[in-house]
């Protein structure tokens, strides 16, 4: 049986972590409000072979974006169905990633990592292959899974408060721990729902990436912030917060946190949730920011499961695939940065998806359907109401926004 590290993480009195390891030696992490149960201590019996994937990341020499090439993720699970779905607690004669019965937060390495390893051990060598023009590293860094909830059925908008913010609690102690290893530069939370979107595991999950580079948007805040700073003597994301939170926008306002569809937004239906103090990342958030966050990021995403119905099939809620995406400081860059939330889905209308056609996929030039007030206006008249009737199925099916899935997708 693998050792297994029971601390706090977060409150000593309300969060536990407990720390384990899977068969392969792939660390696996449970997340409880108060003390944990002794099953968390079961041992992974799958004979799994002990073996890190290598990648590597390549410069664009035209964008100066790297580029990330795992070529070993083709053959990660694909849809499995529901009764072999790896993220719900093992049973009897059928064991999943989780060895737990049942568990509220838990999580684990990817399976089928895009970024693996420590600086120093990985295959790949730094090359420029003899030209300057074309520079690779090793793909090192970490990629992990966050399962919400035992459920396999429900998604994140089910939870209750108290779940909620225990998944903000593992959120947050997985930025600090991931910042602090060697390498990482960007640590990037995110969930991805909706086969639309690209999710290959339906089981509600969201994955968190420590990435061995700063992103290419963030890159672009950074310097835009730069840039402010220079003309203005401001700190942009200040600036912009301040604005958008005087505008006809602003979809939810509290004591602590704002949300709002940006005055540029891209998307059909895209919102930011901003803390109204400006932090680098989740780490620095009080504890009454921590409180509020729960109420307001559910209330968002009751909203986006009630933006839209099929007339033609009862009326039945049509739930909105989305991307929600934190968006953190780069290690070491944290002083003009803003911790915020970008919420955003790809249906504009009950049987319309955004497409990324040619001006977007070709060129980065968004063209969106939906003016941002009217998208504002929608969202603040939803009833953010927990989901209570069948919803449809999701169609039409299509690959808008090629996005990673799962621990295997």
């Amino acid at each position: 049986m693998p050792a297994t590290v029971t601390d706090p993480a977060g409150p000593a009195d309300t969060t536990t972590r407990t720390v384990t390891e899977l068969a392969d030696g792939r660390e696996l992490i449970y997340y409880d409000r108060g003390t944990p149960p002794a099953g968390r201590t079961v041992a992974d019996r799958r004979p799994l072979d002990a073996a890190v994937p290598s990648s590597e990341v390549r410069l664009d020499p035209l964008t100066g974006a790297w580029v990330t090439i795992a070529a070993h993720r083709q053959a990660r699970t694909y849809h499995p169905p529901a009764d072999e779905c790896p993220l719900c607690p093992s049973r009897d004669g059928r064991l999943s990633e989780i060895p737990a019965a049942d568990y509220q937060v838990a999580v684990f390495e990817n399976r089928f990592p895009s970024l693996a390893g420590e600086p120093g051990t990985h295959p790949v060598p730094v090359s420029t292959d003899g030209d300057p023009v074309l520079s690779r590293r090793p793909g090192v860094g970490r990629c992990e899974v966050v399962c919400f909830t035992a459920d396999h059925d429900a998604s994140f908008a089910d939870l209750d408060e108290d779940r909620a913010r225990l998944v903000l609690d593992a959120w947050t102690d997985r930025t600090a721990a991931l910042s602090a290893r060697p390498g990482v530069q960007q640590v990037y939370c995110f969930e991805n729902r909706g086969a639309e979107i690209g999710v290959t595991l339906a089981h509600p999950h969201g994955q968190i990436y420590a990435l061995p580079f700063t992103t290419p948007r963030t890159a672009r805040m950074l310097d835009q912030a730069a840039r402010h700073r220079a003309a203005t003597g401001r700190n942009l994301f200040e600036d912009l917060l301040a604005a958008e939170r005087a505008s006809s926008r602003v979809v939810l306002a509290g004591e602590h946190w704002t949300a709002f569809v940006p005055f540029a937004a891209r998307w059909p239906y895209e919102v930011h949730l901003h803390p109204n103090r400006r932090v680098p990342d989740l780490t620095r958030l009080t504890e009454a920011e921590r409180a509020e966050f729960a109420r307001i990021y559910l209330d968002l995403l009751r909203r986006f499961d009630n933006l839209f119905t099929d007339p033609a099939d009862g009326g039945r809620r049509v739930r909105a695939p989305y991307i929600a995406a934190w968006h953190q400081a780069p290690v070491g860059q944290e002083d003009e940065f803003a911790l915020h939330l970008q919420l955003f889905t790809v249906r504009r209308t009950a049987d319309k998806l955004k497409y990324l056609a040619g001006t977007e996929s070709g060129m980065e030039a968004f063209m969106n359907d939906v003016a941002p007030e009217d998208a504002a206006r929608r969202l603040r008249e939803v009833a953010p109401t927990a989901r209570t009737v069948p919803t449809s199925p999701a169609t039409p099916t299509s690959p808008t926004s090629p996005a990673d899935g799962g621990p295997q997708g």
